[in-house]
């Protein structure tokens, strides 16, 4: 089964999970969600009405987690530690994860020492290993470990949850993308265009020079013929000839 249809399933599950229970309880399928190893999706979670009923009531605050583990980051939950429930490690984990992911949202290339302070790092050994079994082994990332260069080159990142007013930003992107292509593709077309149109010149001026050089040739064989066809005269032919004349 692949990364995505794995995905689909799991998402199913829970949102119907979640569909089912009101106040507290969304807490603990909350909690069982952000903690699976295999999920990375969370905003259709947060879409399910009871979930988000949870908004103002003395539960709020497993909304709140929800929404840092859909669009946030290690980063963003540590600063807001103080009102937040406590993560189990399997969060913690979790959380880290996906703070990869956004960071490979945008650069391609992530030093050592950005990654060490994303996650609480201490050494680059631990890196390294975390990159390696909970990243790319988990299937999320592919990509490089530099160690020269302290840095890991990302080749493939999933792609996280859309947040809060990112899909106008998408779709912006999207239709320059679009442009671009569309004039490159005109740029192409014209290109190749250009290519027949000097192809058939040079067809037109190949035939031009062969019939030329066929011309040459047979001018050529004629002269010869002529010259192979024409008696040739000696000089004891001439003399003979004069004396027939003086005779």
């Amino acid at each position: 089964m692949d990364i995505e249809q794995k995905q689909a399933e799991l998402i199913d599950h829970f949102v119907k999970k979640a569909s089912a229970q009101v106040g507290s309880a969304i807490g603990a399928v909350i909690v069982e969600a952000t903690s699976h190893a295999s999920l990375f999706a969370f905003s259709e979670i947060l879409a399910v009405p009871t979930v988000a009923e949870l908004e103002g009531t003395e539960n709020s605050v497993y909304l709140e987690v929800l929404r840092v583990f859909a669009h946030g980051t290690w980063s963003d939950y540590k600063s807001n530690s103080g009102s937040l429930p406590q993560l189990l490690p399997d969060q913690v984990l979790k959380l880290k994860q996906l703070t990869v992911l956004t960071l490979a949202e945008t650069n391609k290339v992530l030093p050592y020492d950005q990654l060490m302070l994303e996650l609480d790092v201490t050494n680059v050994r631990e890196l390294e290993d975390f990159i390696i079994n909970e990243c790319i082994y988990a299937g999320i990332v592919r990509g490089k470990l530099d160690q020269l260069r302290r840095c890991f080159e990302v080749q493939f990142a999933a792609g996280r949850d859309l947040r809060p007013g990112q899909l106008g930003s998408m779709i912006q992107t999207l239709s320059n993308w679009l442009g671009t292509s569309d004039n490159l593709l005109i740029s192409i077309q014209e290109k190749i265009k250009w290519a027949d149109t000097m192809s058939e010149l040079d067809k037109k001026q190949r035939k031009e020079v062969e019939d030329k050089v066929e011309e040459v040739k047979k001018s050529v064989a004629v002269k010869k013929l002529h010259t192979v066809s024409r008696p040739t005269l000696t000089f004891e032919g001439l003399k003979r000839s004069t004396l027939n004349l003086v005779e």
